[in-house]
């Protein structure tokens, strides 16, 4: 094997001399679940067993969220809230990676509900404005993961502390693993403010205690209250984007529920939330399931692993669940090493596998109408990220900060605007999501579900429909009329995935969220568990984008191989500095994992290695 240059040396000797902070294999997030152990080759099989298989982990987080019920703390947690926002303070939510995308998309659900009800709380005070997300680089790591901002408790501070957070506010701090740096320092800087300060995690407290110095410190400060929500292994080893940030939707969609009924007096006592909320919890993961659902969702599978096989596209369109398709496909790069999404101008970039469209005319309105605000990055001036990192990171970090502005963030056409520079061709495919709250987006003349289906339709692109309703109108979707309107050629022609949502009073429709985010993770995992990115439920393909990242990478590499950690770390960084040039220039480029452990078990250099990986992939 060629030896390392002394530029990967030096990053690997770096790595190795804070590594103790980040050596995170203890973890029950970062543990191997044993329902999942045979997934690959289950899915390879069987699509549908694949998918229950995945479906049967979500139970843990039924069983979690039915605990949370059974301690009563809603109503505690939900009392501090509400006293919050009648005194004038704020909610804020912080996070970085899935709980990032997770804060932004508890917001957006937030103001949607006071933009649309257009009502006002008992005190006449206006609460849209009252909530905050905070995620690690800003709005624009919401569609792409930002290098490095996680790894600092320094960005997290001066992020909140920009926002303004005061003594008021009520802060709540999302980490699955209960370790992140980022989220770490958005809940110091909240204590140092004197802001009610709630710790969301999902790993045991003793653990953390144990491997972790800086989260045994936030979890022995009395000053911030802890909500544990540790389910148990991930589906996928180390994969917090799936069954972690689902408990966490569920419990602070149920807070939030409960604040707003109690603020809007004419919207019914909150006090029986908890519990329907979990009484239709167990209904949705039975209906997921379902062996109905589960072979027409396997079939939906089928159809995207066929489309990149082919190295075609994908595009979804979507509107109402428009922030959980965009969380979905965006956490699908850093997870399976996909193409991120492809900024309309830049053709040196691979082109996305996947990529979202919403019915907003421009894109500026499309992302306005996805967050429910406008847009807010990271705008940092040089001198202030002086103040952040040591003089010889300064440079690196001041050009990461001026490539996630809004400016950038817009280059990213979501918007009708964007259609004209991602054609769809024959062979592609494009696949409408949507509730029924847009029944006729899909059913009437004209509507953006309609139009989009049958243009893709006649380019000769594969169709597909994702639908979350009640039965009734599933049914008016399988029968394909209304009202005269003959629907019946995009029935036909689409792959059609109909899930029957429990009906409820829920102002916020939490329920079917969560339903809708568990299918989502169940569709993007089992389609690469398929395309081979996945070896047992460990994501072999994992992108080594920030200390955590790069831990995790060190392991499975240093499981698959029998290196030492140490050795394990040396080979990987010598890989990452290999096709480093591709990652930044948003280029295809291989495995990390897969292509360090063919440099082990082979004897190969890199170059070669590549071309084995690629052969037997």
């Amino acid at each position: 094997m060629k030896p390392m240059s002394e530029a990967s040396n030096k990053r690997s000797e770096e790595f190795l001399k804070i590594s103790g902070q980040f050596k995170l294999g203890a973890l029950v997030t970062e543990s191997s679940h044993p329902m999942t152990a045979r997934l690959s080759e289950v899915a390879k099989e069987d699509i549908a067993r694949g998918l229950d298989l995945l479906f049967q982990v979500d139970g843990d987080v039924v069983a979690k969220y039915r605990d949370f019920v059974e301690s009563g703390r809603a109503g505690q947690i939900k009392e501090t809230v509400l006293r919050a926002l009648k005194d004038g303070g704020r909610i804020f939510f912080t996070g970085c990676g899935s709980t990032g995308r997770l804060s932004i998309q508890l917001v957006s659900i937030w103001r949607d509900f006071c933009q649309t009800r257009r009502v006002r709380p008992g005190s006449g005070e206006d609460w849209e404005d009252r909530a905050f997300s905070v995620m690690a680089g800003g709005d624009y790591a919401l569609i792409k993961s930002v290098e490095g901002f996680e790894d600092f408790a320094a960005f997290g501070k001066k992020q909140i502390g920009d926002l303004g957070v005061s003594a008021k506010d009520v802060v709540f701090a999302i980490t699955e693993g209960g370790e992140t740096s980022f989220v770490i320092g958005t809940a110091w800087r909240a204590v140092e403010a004197g802001a009610k300060v709630y710790f969301v995690y999902n790993n045991p407290d003793d653990v953390l205690r144990q491997h972790v110095e800086r989260s045994r410190e936030v979890i022995e400060d009395p000053r911030i209250e802890k909500i544990n929500l540790t389910t148990g292994p991930m589906a996928i080893t180390g994969s917090t984007r799936m069954q972690a940030t689902s408990i966490q939707l569920c419990v602070l969609l149920t807070v939030m529920e409960m604040v707003l009924r109690d603020g809007f007096k004419d919207r019914g006592e909150s006090a029986a939330v908890p519990a329907e909320f979990l009484k239709k919890l167990a209904e949705m993961h039975a209906t997921l399931r379902s062996p109905d659902v589960l072979s027409q969702l396997a079939k939906l599978v089928a159809l995207e692993e066929s489309i990149y096989r082919a190295g075609r596209k994908n595009n979804y369109y979507a509107d109402r669940f428009g922030i959980d398709v965009l969380t979905d496909t965006t956490e699908r790069s850093p997870t399976y090493c996909t193409p991120p999404f492809r900024k309309f101008d830049d053709r040196a970039a691979t082109e996305s596998w996947s990529f979202l469209f919403l019915p907003q005319e421009e894109t500026t309105q499309a992302w306005e109408r996805i967050l429910k605000r406008r847009p807010r990055c990271v705008e940092w001036s040089e001198p202030d990220v002086r103040e952040l990192v040591t003089e010889d990171k300064v440079a690196r970090t001041y050009e990461i900060v001026r490539r996630i502005s809004c400016p950038e963030l817009m280059r990213f056409k979501i918007g009708l605007d964007g259609l004209k520079h991602r054609p769809l061709e024959k062979g592609d495919s494009t696949i409408g999501i949507l509730s029924e709250k847009e029944k006729d987006s899909l059913l009437s003349p004209g509507g953006f579900h309609r139009v989009q289906l049958e243009a893709a339709r006649e380019l000769g692109a594969r169709t597909g429909l994702l639908c979350f309703g009640d039965r009734e109108w599933l049914e008016e979707i399988r029968g394909g009329r209304r009202e005269g309107a003959k629907v019946e050629t995009i029935q036909a022609s689409a792959t059609t995935v109909l899930v029957p949502a429990p009906k409820t009073d829920f102002l916020l429709d939490g329920v079917t969220r969560v339903g809708v985010k568990m299918l989502l993770n169940a569709l993007s995992t089992c389609t690469m568990v398929r395309l081979g990115r996945v070896m047992g439920n460990y994501m072999i393909w994992v992108v080594a984008s920030n200390l955590k990242l790069i831990d995790r990478a060190t392991r499975y590499i240093q499981k698959l191989t029998g290196l030492t950690y140490e050795e394990a770390n040396r080979l990987l960084f010598e890989v990452v500095e290999y096709v480093e040039p591709r990652m930044k220039a948003d280029q295809s480029y291989p495995p990390v994992v897969g292509m360090a452990v063919m440099r082990k078990r082979h004897g190969l250099t890199n170059e070669a290695a590549e071309k084995r990986l690629l052969m037997e992939m």
